[in-house]
């Protein structure tokens, strides 16, 4: 009887240290999604600071381009009524 104990005592502690084992992979896969998506959230944050940077940029560039254009039409208008 104490053999017998002692062999599902030894098969439950095997039990448990696979289970144990299968749990500490499955945290450690978890660990490493964690940090990929953790570089993939700070780089597209870059890239989100990048384009809202040349968004500005280019919205700039088209209020001047806009207020030039506006000039030139002012201007033609002014020498179409001058002649």
């Amino acid at each position: 009887m104490r053999v017998y104990i002692e062999f599902m005592a030894d098969n439950i502690n095997t039990v448990f240290e696979h289970e144990l084992k299968r749990l500490e992979q499955r945290v450690d896969a978890l660990v490493r999604v964690c940090d990929q998506l953790q570089d993939e959230n700070r780089s597209l944050k870059q890239r989100q600071d990048v384009l809202t940077a040349e968004r500005a940029n280019l919205l700039q560039k088209n209020e001047q381009v806009r207020a030039r254009v506006e000039a030139m039409i002012g201007r033609l208008k002014a020498m179409e009524q001058g002649t």
